[in-house]
């Protein structure tokens, strides 16, 4: 078969599986999995060598779209409003979860402490492809919208994602170097993290300050097309330099929209538009890399891991808000919230096996476990949990 062929399947057969999964009330994301694992099992050994060459490329181009449009969506007057909460639901949770599941794959798998704990905070993240449109959809809710609790689930679970991105790379770091010390690792992330931060921010004031110059001259494809460049740029430096790189491409675009509203909507406008393609082939091509085989040895023990990080996620989430002035059905709904995994999962579940991880496979494997089991339950939850407000 050849590449435009493929492409047209993987398209228009991932859209017609999310548009199926979405009707039957599923994360449409679901569909474009199992659409990607149905082409694995059928038509995997026709795919030409070029799509496989590309999909590194397209899975970056998916994370840098994924962490630009979470930048974008972050108001510095909502942060605030949000508060302490919104503080602790961005570490407390991803935390739990990634130090239970380190030990888990360690003891359960034999898995080295660097490679458990990159496969540990790869899972530990939240999907924002299934919670953020159920927070924005429940903003004009006057109920839900009382005590702020959307809101700080917004704020908290795109930084979740962030620190779980941050602490994934520095493990994969300790990972492929053969000398490098975990004490000494750890020590640096929050260097790492700071650096990131400052890297993102004055890369981000300087681009919003020329392109507002320029605002009329430079169409809002360009200036979208000049940020994902400049983003790209940021990322690969930033890990030459083993700095905090994939914050660094949020923070830039919360500098965006802090120093240029009409810029960041601008730019928002594009990226939801690009997303609709990048979401399709993310999702499609982690269904089409993996092999069945590796499901089948993850078997039983995956699905316990996975349900130890859950239980440790959600009383992170409890942690997190106890003692603020969320009430018993925000605190619910927070906990449903922080269930789903699917964006980062699809975009890191492979990074692994494109490293040369013997444990690749297995990786993969267990990330796609975690996409089907739980982002139908976190959505499932999320609607009980709205039932709440609603009575």
């Amino acid at each position: 078969m050849t590449i435009n062929l493929i492409a047209v399947v993987i398209l228009l057969g991932g859209w017609g599986c999310a548009r199926l999964f979405a009707r039957l009330g599923l994360p449409n994301v679901l569909g474009m999995v199992f659409f990607g694992i149905i082409c694995s099992l059928t038509i995997k050994g026709q795919v030409p060598q070029l799509l496989w060459d590309a999909a590194p490329f397209l899975k970056s181009l998916a994370l840098i779209v994924i962490l630009l449009r979470a930048g974008l969506g972050i108001r510095r007057d909502n942060l605030q409003a949000a508060g302490r909460v919104s503080l602790l639901l961005a570490f407390v949770p991803c935390l739990f979860e990634g130090a239970a599941l380190t030990v888990m794959f360690a003891w359960l798998w034999n898995f080295s402490w660097p490679v458990a704990g990159l496969t540990a905070f790869m899972l530990s993240a939240v999907s924002l492809a299934v919670t953020v449109p159920a927070m924005l959809e429940l903003r004009h809710n006057p109920a839900a919208m009382k005590n702020c609790a959307p809101t700080a689930i917004l704020a908290g679970c795109s930084v979740d994602n962030v620190v779980a991105i941050t602490l994934f790379s520095a493990f994969l770091g300790m990972a492929t170097s053969k000398d490098s010390a975990i004490g000494e690792a750890l020590l640096k992330v929050p260097l790492s993290i700071a650096a990131g931060i400052i890297c993102g921010a004055l890369v981000g004031l300087l681009l919003v300050r020329w392109l507002d110059k320029k605002y009329e001259r430079i169409r809002a494809t360009e200036k979208t097309l000049i940020l994902i460049c400049v983003a790209f740029l940021l990322a690969e430096f930033g890990n030459m330099l083993q700095i905090a790189a994939l914050l660094g491409v949020m923070t830039v675009g919360f500098v965006f929209l802090q120093k240029s509203e009409r810029i960041a909507h601008e730019i928002a406008a594009k990226l939801s538009k690009i997303w609709v393609f990048a979401e399709i082939i993310l999702f499609v091509l982690i269904g089409l890399s993996l092999e069945v085989s590796a499901v089948s040895q993850a078997g039983l023990q995956g699905l316990v891991i996975i349900a130890v990080g859950l239980i440790f996620r959600s009383l992170g989430v409890l942690l997190a808000t106890a003692g603020s002035s969320l009430s018993r059905a925000d605190r619910r709904l927070s906990v449903m919230a922080y269930l789903p995994k699917a964006t980062t999962q699809a975009a890191l579940g492979g990074v692994a096996l494109q490293h040369g991880l013997p444990e690749g496979q297995l990786i993969l494997a267990v990330a796609v476990m975690a996409i089907v089991v739980t982002s139908p339950i976190g959505l499932l939850g999320i609607k009980y949990a709205n039932r709440a407000f609603a009575d």
